[in-house]
């Protein structure tokens, strides 16, 4: 190193720090003189993060449509494999008249499905009067108003009358995406179920009066009807598996401190009258508790036709559905003491509308105990629906959906034969 050289580098440096003391300085000053306004503003560390994420992914968002005709458990499986497709579902809700003009006349009207779909907790938005066929137009409309990116359906072929693939627009498109169909229910099945009820009910033949309720709480197979009309109707094929029930129910639990309201019924053939009341029985509380009496527990009380649906088929549908915290399967008839305290049970609640309402007079009041101890409530039903309701309706239209049934029977069974395994869940 030679002489004198550290001595010019500390000057250099020791004069560049000095420049740029007086720069920055002057700066500063400027600012200062120039007033709050002209000093810029830094966005918040999250917000810069959160702008950086919506750049850098924006939310995948998927449509599936349907009728969602008798809303069951089947539907809302199929809804949740397609959110599970991407971040945000949006669900169209095909209208009366394209679904009379496709399949026949619906048996709950599109105001009732459309409570049905919204509650289901997999649901982020609804698109009402929904088309039964994806034109070209509709389809560019969901790609460009709504932000669609797939377009999902199950395995099950979906053909119009003309023998037409209905998503075949999709699948050319490569916008389409396939999920598996849940085993074991249709509302073909579920209305095959009430028609053979009411064939059964009315007939006189002393061999046929054996208790439906118990060929559908165990899962017989193929139930083909005496009447000579040919036409066989599937009971229950519900193979139920801890795993389905895992994937339908909610990982939280009530905390310490949380108002736990408690509802009990059959909750058969789940319908907007259900729906309607566990929404008003939520908004009491923190955590909402439904329990869901045995098959045998509601052919006593209700006949023995009764229930159509079996207890794990009415477990998962109420599952599905946003308002409710947690089941219990299989719940007693009686509100005790004990329960209300096992599951610290803040308010117990019931319904102006049910099937039966006689049990209020009796001296084995099931909600004497919750009475007593002053949390009992009743709460005015919105919708006055009962499961004989529906019923009612399919008998009122007897033919229209045997002919119905009759066709679809046809196709679910070329289905039944001809399907393979289908990788899902």
């Amino acid at each position: 190193m030679e002489p004198g050289t550290s001595t010019g580098c500390g000057a250099r440096t020791l004069a560049a720090c000095v420049i740029g003391g007086i720069v920055l300085g002057a700066s500063v000053l400027a600012l200062h003189l120039a007033g709050p306004a002209a000093i810029p503003s830094l966005p918040p560390l999250d917000a810069l993060r959160r702008r950086l994420q919506r750049r850098r992914r924006r939310p995948v968002r998927v449509y599936m449509d349907g009728c969602f005709d008798m809303m069951h458990y089947g539907h809302c499986n199929a809804l949740r494999q397609a959110r599970a497709l991407g971040d945000e579902l949006i669900v169209g809700v095909i209208s009366d008249d394209e679904i009379k003009a496709n399949k026949g006349p619906p048996v709950t009207p599109l105001h009732e499905r459309m409570i049905m779909v919204r509650a289901v907790k997999w649901v982020d938005d609804i698109i009402p009067d929904a088309p039964y066929a994806i034109t070209e137009e509709f389809m560019n409309k969901l790609f460009t108003e709504y932000n669609i990116d797939y377009i999902i359906h199950g395995d099950d072929p979906c053909l119009l009358p003309d023998g037409t693939d209905a998503y075949a627009l999709a699948k050319k498109a490569g916008r389409y995406k396939q999920i598996k169909r849940t085993e074991g229910v249709s509302t073909t099945d579920i209305v095959g179920r009430m028609l053979l009820c009411v064939r059964e009910r009315s007939s006189s033949d002393a061999h046929n009066h054996s208790s439906l309720q118990r060929q559908f709480s165990s899962g017989h197979g193929q139930k083909v009807d005496d009447s000579g009309s040919g036409s066989g109707t599937r009971v229950s094929h519900f193979l139920p598996t801890s795993r389905r029930i895992v994937q339908f129910s909610n990982s939280r639990g009530p905390g310490p401190d949380s108002q736990i309201v408690y509802i009990d019924g059959a909750f058969d053939l789940f319908h907007a009258g259900h729906v309607e009341i566990l929404r008003l029985a939520r908004e009491l509380g923190d955590f909402l508790l439904v329990g869901i009496h045995t098959d045998q527990t509601i052919s006593s009380t209700r006949g023995r036709h009764r229930p159509i649906m079996n207890l794990h088929e009415r477990s998962l549908s109420v599952l599905a559905c946003r308002y409710v915290d947690e089941v219990i399967i299989g719940a007693p008839w009686d509100v005790s003491k004990d329960m209300i305290t096992t599951f610290n049970i803040s308010l117990v609640v019931h319904g102006t509308i049910a099937e039966n309402m006689d049990f209020m007079e009796d001296d084995s009041n099931p909600y004497a105990v919750p009475i007593a101890m002053g949390i009992y409530c009743r709460l005015e039903s919105p919708l006055d629906i009962t499961t004989s309701t529906i019923i009612r309706r399919i008998v009122a239209n007897h033919e229209a959906y045997q002919k119905r049934n009759e066709k679809k029977e046809a196709s679910e069974k070329k289905y039944y034969e001809s399907k393979s395994f289908v990788n899902g869940e």
